[in-house]
């Protein structure tokens, strides 16, 4: 199977890659089901990078209905070590414009019984999630996307709500209340996910309007959300092109050992099935063979 250092997952609008090289689709099998579509493998700058449509292409699968435990379990069965999640977002702060990109290092859970874990069935793990994104991986993003003239808010909260709908003019305000910075509806799952399968994580965040709780701006337009939308495609993918070779490098982050001493479960008293669904997690701390 083809390898890939970096792992792309792309949002709303973003749902392929122009620029690859060397391209192959691959479809991957996970003891989670299948991801959300093929992932494309290919070379961009002389980096292997995997992409996979979130939604899927053509924007098939809700929120609610995204495999996160399949997407990343996948992009970990090719090797990749860093995830750049692209999600397009509702600005809870004036000064965080539609059309700003946001690097949130924090997040909020609104989410309703969606599969956080890889972890259940016989074993146990508890990471550290204090801080749930890679700083390192965040501030290279930053720079990149600096250096390319947009304009960043490097930090910040990211409320992750249950959708489809969007909020309730109450629900806005609240969650300014609470110091949110930005609001969306899928990245949560992906960095709790993604800490667990020991893969540096971050997100961009693409502003596409304020929220509702803004006065002086009109409630939420979809038509004003997708050509603001399309508008931050473009600067996202040339984002990507310029941060991956800076991602090609060797990793000195705490995300690469997370499960060091994370796994509570008794070693032997983890049941085979379990060691064998998670060995590409797992197996490092374990020994032997899956």
């Amino acid at each position: 199977m083809a390898g890939a250092a970096i792992g792309v997952i792309g949002g709303s609008g973003l749902y392929q890659m122009e620029g690859l090289s060397q391209v192959e689709e691959i479809e991957v099998d996970t003891p989670f089901g299948p991801p959300s579509d093929r992932i494309v493998v290919g070379s961009l700058r002389g980096v292997r990078l995997a992409f996979l449509p979130r939604h899927g292409r053509g924007h098939r699968l809700l929120p609610s209905e995204l495999p996160f435990r399949a997407n990343i379990f996948a992009l970990k069965l090719l090797g990749v070590e860093r995830i750049v999640a692209i999600s397009a977002v509702g600005s809870l702060r004036e000064e965080i414009r539609p059309g700003d990109l946001v690097i949130p290092d924090q997040f909020i859970d609104r989410t309703r019984g969606r599969k956080s874990t890889f972890f259940g069935d016989g074993i146990v793990a508890h990471v550290s999630f204090a801080d749930p994104t890679c700083v390192r991986l965040g501030h290279t993003l930053a720079e990149c996307a600096r250096a390319l003239g947009a304009t960043v808010h490097e930090g910040g909260t990211y409320l992750c709500m249950e959708g489809p709908q969007f909020s309730t003019r109450a629900e806005s305000h609240l969650y300014r209340s609470w110091g949110a910075a930005v609001i969306g509806m899928t990245n949560l799952q992906e960095a709790k996910l993604a800490r667990e399968a020991e893969i540096c994580f971050a997100t961009v965040a693409t502003a596409t309007d304020y929220d509702c709780w803004r006065a002086e701006s009109e409630d939420v337009s979809i038509d004003e959300v997708l050509r603001i939308l399309a508008a931050n495609v473009k600067m996202a993918k040339d984002l990507i092109a310029e941060a991956a070779p800076r991602l090609s490098e060797k990793r000195e982050c705490a995300c690469s050992r997370a499960l060091r001493d994370a796994i509570i479960t008794d070693r032997a008293a983890i049941p085979d099935q379990a060691k064998r669904r998670l060995w590409p997690l797992i197996g490092k701390y374990l020994g032997g063979e899956g």
